[in-house]
């Protein structure tokens, strides 16, 4: 969460022609075959597919309580037959008064090694030094996994008081960068790229892993700034505990320069700063993206499609739908200004351009119509099994649409898919016969069969979509029809 706190295998198509940052260094094939080829003896591989689940940001900011989120993760349990499984705690969970300004007021609790532990009034089963280990343990009950977030660095508290780092003969003083502050977070210090830095990562990751943690979400080092030194060390600390955690780094917008660097560290990385529940948000010259839009996603998720691959996953952050309340992580309690149709295309895009879906409503006040749309299991299957990329010429008459194809090899949805949506503020009808899918994918003969409650509809020779809109046509051979 950036500046708002203080305001607030990649799959080539056959015509290489028809996809944006088609991977062709030798950079990136190498990183391809190594994270997508399995290796013998080794367990199974972290984030094989894009990483699904729930974060309390965007429904409750920083004060979400231990009762709010067991009520938000016995939802999250009943789907997470549909691939959902991660429930993060966002920050603030080490805060004793979350709504107050500024580090000094919101009182962080630490151990007497420095490191946050959780606000017993917010979580009392944390009583008696068990950390974040209940939830944990229940979280895991409930057959689902369980992540926290921080904001990278050393809390200055502990630094002003050279608190010793568990484990070593190092103090906090010895660890911390006191020239090196979070432009937009003021609570901690950066860490300095010594011994004692790393063991500060070892102590502080290796309590986290004590209580079961699942997942990592780091903020304040993917971009402004990015922090090389940091990435590498947390890293190092979560190789050391033993403990498959999944790495995920915030904010972004990531450079497309550290690509490989983010991807031999990290499981996720954000490629844009925070999207919220907005359409579309052209950012002034000189000026941060934030909030980035829905309309502004497309282009972002293209740019990096060629480094979606298993095991790392380019992140374009997490899905502002249903009830934002209440105490969103930006803007007034609400419901998402997004309409249905525009939820449904940026599930869509998100899904077949295979960024982790990670949810951000309240899930305790999903309407019916939310529900059906978050266990879509065509959708779904787009995200966790096809190989989604975009597509770039379009035929005439397609100016303010946008296509994205996937082919799912084996399964229910065996297929080729082809995604179409509708960017422009009115509605569109498109022909989309035979002559037309050639444009788009000259390598074949194909008929459109509208997808609908993930089974085939017939067969269409045209389209038509609502301003915003979103539909995914599955891709059969002429001669079959």
């Amino acid at each position: 969460m950036p500046l708002h706190r203080f305001f607030s295998r990649p799959t080539l198509l056959r015509n290489s022609q028809t996809r944006i940052g088609q991977c062709c260094s030798a950079a990136v094939l190498l990183l391809f075959l190594l994270v997508a080829l399995p290796a013998r003896g080794l367990p199974p591989q972290l984030a094989a597919t894009p990483p699904m689940g729930w974060n309390s940001w965007d429904a409750y900011g920083l004060t979400i309580t231990e009762a709010q989120f067991r009520q938000n993760v016995r939802v999250l349990a009943g789907m997470r037959s549909h691939g959902w499984k991660y429930a993060v705690i966002d920050e603030g969970w080490y805060m004793q008064d979350p709504l107050a300004s500024g580090a000094a007021a919101q009182h962080f609790v630490l151990d007497a090694n420095g490191r946050l532990i959780p606000a017993l009034d917010r979580f009392p089963s944390a009583r008696g030094g068990a950390g974040l280990r209940p939830i944990a343990d229940w979280v895991h009950a409930q057959g689902l996994l369980f992540g926290i977030h921080l904001v990278r660095g050393i809390p200055r508290e502990s630094v002003r008081r050279s608190l010793p780092i568990a484990g070593s003969k190092f103090t906090a003083a010895d660890a911390g960068d006191t020239s090196d502050v979070c432009p937009w977070d003021d609570g901690n210090y950066g860490v300095r790229d010594n011994a004692a830095g790393q063991a500060w990562y070892d102590a502080m990751i290796g309590l986290y892993a004590s209580w079961g943690v699942d997942f990592l979400k780091v903020d304040c080092i993917s971009d402004h700034p990015y922090k090389a030194t940091e990435i590498r060390q947390i890293a190092a600390a979560i190789r050391k505990t033993g403990r498959p955690i999944l790495l995920s780094l915030s904010p972004g917008p990531t450079a497309l320069g550290h690509a490989a660097e983010v991807a031999r560290y990290a499981q996720m990385w954000r490629i844009s700063d925070d999207h919220w529940d907005v359409w579309s948000h052209v950012s002034e010259p000189g000026k941060s993206e934030f909030p980035l839009g829905t309309r502004q996603a497309f282009d972002r998720l293209a740019e990096w499609n060629a480094w979606a691959a298993p095991g790392h996953w380019p992140d374009e952050d997490m899905l502002p739908f249903g009830v934002l309340e209440p105490h969103p992580g930006w803007g007034k309690p609400r419901h998402s200004r997004l309409t249905p149709t525009e939820e449904q295309t940026e599930f869509t895009l998100w899904s077949i351009a295979r960024s982790p879906l990670i949810l951000g409503a309240n899930l305790t006040q999903l309407d019916p119509g939310l529900r059906q749309m978050l266990q879509d299991r065509l959708r779904i299957a787009l995200n966790q099994q096809g190989d989604g990329s975009p597509l770039v010429h379009l035929p005439s008459g397609w100016s303010r649409m946008r296509c994205w194809q996937s082919r799912i090899p084996s399964g229910e949805f065996a297929g080729h898919y082809l995604a179409v949506f509708n960017l422009g503020d009115q509605a569109q009808t498109i022909a989309i016969d035979a002559a037309t899918l050639r444009q788009l994918l000259p390598e074949q003969t194909v008929a459109a069969q509208p997808m609908q409650d993930g089974k085939p509809k017939g067969t269409i020779r045209q389209l038509t979509l609502p301003a915003h809109g979103s539909a995914i046509l599955r891709l059969m051979p002429l001669a079959s029809h």
